[in-house]
């Protein structure tokens, strides 16, 4: 989904000796390494951990979320797909093109369900629903752009300022979703990811004085995540947890990713051959992080706010929808109703989506559960 510009561009640094009172070139008892010096290394370099372990608790918890799903008993028909794997075969289909659980036991899980944040105060479903995943492809897709993206900016930055970096902007990225779509659920670490992306492109302009190939770097990251962020006005896609995470993420890398000046860095390293800096960051430094950090905890606080007061922003702004999805003669926007008439009758359900008219009879018996209804519910919605 993106390169870490700090891996495409290198460091210049033209050194010229100075002369002494005839003209000739003065010598310097030690002087600084070259850039191309293969031992040569002005930033501490980070042995990746945490991002590899996010990528296994991603992993094992949609596992754990396809044990609990267990489509073969929660299930009236038995079509379930990949039925050899067990209770760990996934949902029809129709129901979940993903290859993945049901959506009520996404829900159970924790995903992000905007009327059980408000009315029932469980804000933590914010933070839970960026490590759920819809499905095998969905984790697999998420799981393949952390590594790209996350392993590189561990290595450059460490896994504290990384960790913060993806949780908040995965936090983010819920609270903007759940501000302009309070309809169904949503999960997965998009939000996440762009908040990384994000941090990435503060990260370049922040520390813009160490860099060569700068303007190079900058264009490739901006086209990277222009590119991703069009592929969100597709509809099923919850492009505001996307630019939510992004800007987040873009305020956090001017907070988190602040690099020393080159010359302070290098003087700290070679302290014999040259007197220290005074300041280790430039101004333009310093007012970027007051700026960034301001913003951040108002945006924050007040998208919190405006969510626990049950304020939907589609009223206050006419045109926003469009961010996430651009109807076309190909697919609509419009939120689809799962929502159900049943009529029981002997042994037989007597279903009918409310939202497209569909009907159908399904078996029934006193032990089938309010869970296997809602699932042929969205079954028949989504059919």
């Amino acid at each position: 989904m993106g390169t870490d510009p700090s891996s495409s561009s290198t460091v210049e640094v033209k050194v010229h000796p100075p002369c002494d009172t005839a003209g000739r070139p003065r010598r310097r008892p030690s002087p600084l390494p070259s850039p191309s010096d293969r031992h040569f290394s002005l930033f501490k370099r980070w042995f990746p951990w945490l991002v590899p372990l996010f990528v296994v608790a991603n992993i094992a918890v949609f596992i754990f979320t396809m044990y609990i799903n267990d489509c073969p008993k929660h299930s009236f028909q038995g079509s379930c797909v990949a039925s050899f794997l067990g209770r760990f075969s996934f949902q029809p289909l129709k129901e979940n093109p993903l290859f993945g659980p049901s959506s009520p036991t996404l829900e159970k899980m924790g995903a992000l369900e905007v009327d059980k944040v408000v009315h029932r105060h469980q804000v933590w479903r914010l933070f839970s629903c960026i490590w759920l995943h819809g499905g095998v492809v969905h984790v697999l897709a998420n799981m393949l752009s952390l590594v790209f993206i996350g392993i590189r900016l561990e290595q450059e930055f460490g896994f504290v300022r990384i960790g913060f970096l993806y949780v908040i902007s995965g936090f983010g990225g819920s609270l903007l979703s759940a501000l302009f779509i309070q309809e169904g659920i949503s999960v997965g670490a998009s939000g996440a990811l762009f908040g990384l992306l994000g941090g990435m492109l503060s990260e370049l302009l922040i520390n813009w004085t160490i860099y060569a190939n700068k303007f190079a770097a900058l264009l490739t990251l901006i086209f990277i995540v222009a590119i991703n962020l069009a592929v969100g006005i597709l509809p099923h896609v919850d492009n505001f947890a996307h630019i939510g995470g992004f800007v987040s993420g873009f305020l956090l890398g001017f907070i988190f990713l602040i690099r020393p000046q080159f010359k302070w860095a290098s003087r700290q390293r070679n302290s014999h051959s040259a007197p220290p800096l005074k300041y280790k960051h430039k101004p333009y430094q310093y007012v970027l992080w007051v700026i960034s950090f301001i913003l951040l905890v108002a945006g924050l606080i007040t998208g919190l706010i405006l969510l626990l007061r049950s304020v939907n922003l589609n009223d206050r702004c006419s045109w926003c929808h469009y961010l996430s999805c651009v109807p076309t003669s190909k697919w609509s926007c419009k939120a689809q109703q799962m929502y159900c008439n049943s009529t029981q009758i002997g042994n037989q359900l007597n279903m009918t989506c409310l939202g497209n008219g569909r009907s159908d009879v399904f078996p029934f018996s006193s032990s089938s559960s309010t869970e296997a209804q809602q699932q042929l519910c969205s079954r028949l919605c989504s059919s």
